[in-house]
């Protein structure tokens, strides 16, 4: 089963609008209406949150517009630039998210997720990273995700949840309730509609499609199996600027998996020769395949250098054949090097000169293409003296920045993902625990190591500014090392709260 994403952006072009003009643009409590040209009118095409309260809605006639609400603001909307920024962010979200994503316009993106949500923690966790990560570069954004385009469409401009996962199989209850305005009809058809009482898709889904046919054409009718999942509709992705791209067309639809890994094997080698043409590898790969129902399947790969090895990239991709439906049968391929780097020429080393380093790139590959590249990291130490702060998570293959971890003080091979309290008692300031209990078990300290004192670094934030820790080394009668702090200096209170926590467990 199919599983599409709908974002809908719809107060992007006016936020551009104001961004852009800085110092000049009209204040955040005025109504701003961006208007265009359908046809030979001239109408509102998109309105900021301050409009919409004020009443004013997309579709509404300049000269109606401006009668009604004279305080409105009226500015031209640049429909081609949005265009432009739409098409811009969908190959951010296809580098991302998934490889399948189209433009929406004028005012959403269209993602086919299948079988890519695994990668990203699950859809809930996809949605709502993806909203998150579009608010914070400014954009208002709502997602949802169902089995068709037309349902996740609808719930994204009708429905009122910020994010929304449609669990399969409840497209039609789902929607059932909506406007028909959700179905995308022309906007005579939904004059028409209302005329004749209709008001929901539930209702218009029980009418007889014969009538409706007759007086409104097909549309209705496709609109409603396009929602329900009856009929298929294509999504047609965006490509980043020329990229290297491969594909085959076949007389007769193939389906077995032994088929397909053939055909990947024949793709692969093409493609690596045109990356060798241009001094490059590839970092993404996304294998499209496009079914004889108009149904498309997506497979990616990603790896963590640049590669143009002809075996590896087919074994990986062909590590990914059990994902796809091939439904009635697969007539193209089109293989793409969605994300390309170069390749430096690199000497290969003489085992009579000095012992080649390993390369392990091969097994990062496979297990990141498994369980997902952010599923694979490894620790990179950070400039900070806060032992939480001090490290990162970076890709298994990221270069050495050339730092290193502290060594005038020992560090636990076990850091705790937050201090849990411990009761314990000690003589202040500068003693360290006699005994302490943790999780209900009391340990006597046998020997201890301490303290070394760290300061907040007061960039953070004010509360920073006097906050101390004093850090010690215990440990018990039974060998077992600890790492615990006193958050305070023990003299001053407001150096912290005096109590005492467990941070760390040494090897």
């Amino acid at each position: 089963m199919a599983r599409v994403v709908s974002l809908f952006l719809p107060l992007w072009p006016t936020d551009r609008i104001r961004k852009r003009l800085g110092a000049d643009a009209p204040a955040p409590e005025a109504p701003l209406a961006l208007v265009g040209r359908e046809g030979r009118r001239r109408v509102v095409l998109s309105v900021d949150l301050a409009a919409r309260k004020a009443g004013v809605r997309p579709g509404t006639p300049v000269a109606k517009a401006q009668a009604l609400y004279p305080d409105l603001i009226i500015m031209d909307a640049d429909q081609e630039g949005d265009r432009i920024g739409l098409e811009k962010l969908a190959l951010w979200f296809q580098q991302r998210i998934a490889p399948l994503v189209a433009v929406d316009v004028p005012d959403g993106l269209v993602l086919d997720t299948t079988g890519a949500d695994h990668l990203h923690g699950g859809e809930p966790a996809m949605l709502a990273e993806m909203v998150r990560r579009l608010r914070e570069a400014g954009i208002t954004a709502k997602a949802v995700v169902a089995d068709t385009l037309g349902a996740a469409h609808a719930l994204a401009r009708y429905g009122r949840a910020r994010a929304l996962v449609v669990s399969a199989g409840e497209t039609a209850a789902t929607i059932a309730d909506l406007p028909i305005e959700a179905l995308r009809l022309p906007d005579n058809m939904i004059e028409g509609l209302r005329a004749l009482g209709v008001a929901t898709i539930a209702s218009l889904a029980a009418m007889p499609r014969a009538p409706l046919a007759l007086r409104f054409g097909p549309d209705v009718a496709r609109r409603l199996d396009q929602a329900y999942g009856r009929i298929s509709e294509a999504i047609l992705p965006v490509r980043p600027v020329d990229p290297v791209t491969v594909s085959r067309n076949f007389a007769e639809p193939i389906g077995a998996a032994e088929t397909i890994a053939r055909y990947i094997g024949k793709l692969v080698l093409p493609l690596c020769q045109g990356l060798e043409e241009r001094g490059q590898g590839a970092r993404r790969l996304d294998l499209v395949l496009h079914r004889v129902d108009s149904r498309t399947e997506a497979i990616r790969i990603a790896t963590a250098t640049p590669v143009r090895d002809v075996k590896r990239l087919t074994r990986l991709l062909c590590e990914k054949i059990e994902t796809i439906d091939p439904g009635f049968g697969i007539e193209r391929m089109v293989l793409t090097a969605t994300l390309a780097e170069p390749i430096a020429p690199r000497q290969k080393i003489s085992s009579l000169i000095a012992e080649e380093e390993p390369d392990v790139s091969d097994l990062i590959d496979t297990l990141a293409n498994r369980v997902g590249h952010h599923s694979l990291y490894r620790f990179a130490p950070v400039e900070s003296d806060v032992p939480e702060r001090s490290f990162c998570r970076v890709p298994a293959l990221a270069p050495d920045d050339q730092k290193d971890w502290p060594h005038h003080w020992p560090r636990p091979t076990r850091l705790l993902p937050r201090p849990e309290p411990i009761e314990t008692m000690a003589v202040l300031p500068d003693h360290p625990p006699v005994f302490f209990v943790w999780r209900g078990i009391r340990r006597r300290v046998k020997c201890a190591d301490g303290p070394e004192r760290v300061f907040g670094e007061w960039w953070q934030g004010d509360a920073e500014l006097t906050t101390v820790r004093d850090y010690f080394r215990l440990e018990d009668t039974s060998g077992e090392r600890f790492w615990v702090y006193r958050s305070g200096d023990g003299e001053h209170g407001e150096t912290g709260s005096q109590g005492w926590f467990l941070h760390g467990i040494f090897g």
